[in-house]
């Protein structure tokens, strides 16, 4: 249990936090110069800025890219230089996916590029097809494994494919091979690029390792746009599923359980496996709530009251949105700010006023007391439709929380405040037990 120098926190305080994936930004000329941040109606947010404590932390340490599987890692208290093996094993603890010491697991996302004869041809379109559905990806990604074991027999009898959510998969390499310095280049950070030049590449003894990926993502280009469910989205005036694309490879994970490190039990509300699979490997469990999606389509009201109910179960409930990111992936900023202005009126509010009725434990001994976290993991450009790595703001209220400079939450009033976290795994620590009394014996730090 990490307690900090000098005695023991005392048990009771219940804790919440908010991630809106992506939500921060730089100003927009179809804003009038404003970022989504500050452009939305956020007054549950702005409360919670003005009442507490604004900054920022560095999610993304140096060497890594700014992507959600680091940059939450971190936002939870857990170095990514020390527990990061790659993205797609977090998805796959999500997915009960067994992994072995010796195998290699990799995402796979369906994807649409240009195709030939159009003036887009040999460009990455969309990282997410269209947003496809779970039913037609899961559909996809049966059939491409069966077409691949027809294809390339001795290929893929080494590899397992298991469909996640939408457009996102999971492909296991169980024979053992050796990646070593491979390279992959994830589809969201290529938009309307070139992507042959972002295929799995490495050289020298990984060369063999990287050939056996691009021969399935050959296959898969072969196959999946003539498919009856790519037939249908086109005459649906959506875009095909027309590539499968491999990134994200990984091995094994191991992180100590969060129960152990500050003795709270969590929990997590999220409609993506890799957030849950981090969940996972920390001993969190996941909260599935009917009607939550990735998308602007999803339950914000239903994911505010699993948020509610849980706090009265859990010392700890991270509540985790997509949406934001997935809109400036998408470089649609009007979904981007009315994402973040759901957030505010359908998770943060309520939250609040739930948070509220735990007391104030500063003036009432007998009150348990409440702390709540506000934050993007990382910056998505509605301008490049990228992740950047630009430190992500903060708001963070509560009991024993002081408040050095108001002002709504925003990525100015954020970096202009005195609170700078340089290695954003340290922000836990910070917002658990930053201010608050400490008695009895020390305790060893985890």
């Amino acid at each position: 249990m990490t307690a900090g120098a000098g005695g023991h926190y005392p048990s009771g305080v219940k804790y919440a936090i908010v991630i809106a994936d992506g939500a921060a930004d730089l100003p927009l000329p179809q804003l009038g110069g404003k970022t989504p941040l500050q452009a939305a109606r956020t007054p549950n947010i702005d409360a919670v800025a003005r009442s507490g404590r604004l900054g920022t932390a560095r999610t993304t340490p140096e060497g890594f890219a700014a992507g959600s599987d680091v940059c939450t890692m971190s936002l939870l208290g857990y170095d990514p230089r020390r527990y990061h093996t790659g993205r797609a094993p977090l998805e796959a603890a999500a997915m009960g996916v067994p992994m072995g010491e010796r195998d290699t697991i990799f995402r796979l996302n369906l994807v649409t590029v240009g195709e030939e004869g159009t003036p887009d041809a040999g460009l990455m379109l969309d990282h997410s097809a269209g947003s496809i559905s779970d039913g037609e990806a899961k559909r996809l990604v049966g059939d491409l494994l069966a077409w691949w074991r027809e294809q390339a027999p001795e290929l893929a009898a080494g590899f397992s494919l298991m469909h996640g959510v939408s457009y996102r998969s999971i492909l296991v390499d169980r024979t053992g091979r050796e990646y070593g310095e491979l390279q992959t280049t994830p589809p969201h950070e290529i938009p309307r690029q070139a992507w042959a030049p972002n295929v799995p590449r490495a050289g020298g003894a990984w060369r063999a390792g990287a050939e056996a990926l691009v021969r399935l993502m050959d296959l898969a280009a072969e196959f999946l746009p003539d498919h009856p469910v790519n037939v249908e989205r086109r005459a649906a005036g959506k875009r095909p599923a027309n590539m499968a694309w491999i990134w994200g490879q990984g091995s094994r994970p191991t992180l100590p359980a969060f129960s152990e490190r500050f003795g709270l039990k969590g929990a997590m509300i999220t409609a993506v496996d890799l957030l849950a699979g981090i969940a996972a490997l920390m001993g969190w469990e996941r909260l599935n709530v009917p009607g939550i999606t990735s998308y602007h389509d999803t339950d914000y009201a239903a994911q505010g009251r699993a948020a509610c109910e849980a706090l009265d179960r859990f010392d700890i409930v991270c509540c985790h949105v997509e949406s934001p990111d997935e809109a400036a992936h998408q470089a649609d900023w009007q979904t981007k700010v009315a994402a973040i202005e759901e957030i505010d009126a359908k998770v943060v509010g309520p939250m609040v006023e739930k948070l509220k009725g735990f007391g104030d434990a500063e003036r009432d001994a007998k009150a348990e007391g409440w702390r709540l976290l506000i934050m993007p993991d990382h910056y998505t450009l509605v301008s490049t439709r990228k992740h950047d790595a630009t430190p992500a703001p903060f708001a963070m209220a509560g009991n024993w929380i002081r408040a050095h400079r108001t002002g709504t939450f925003d990525e100015v009033n954020c970096n202009e405040a005195d609170l700078h976290i340089a290695h954003g795994h340290e922000l836990m620590e910070f917002f658990l037990f930053g201010g608050r009394p400490k008695v009895g014996k020390t305790m060893s730090r985890g």
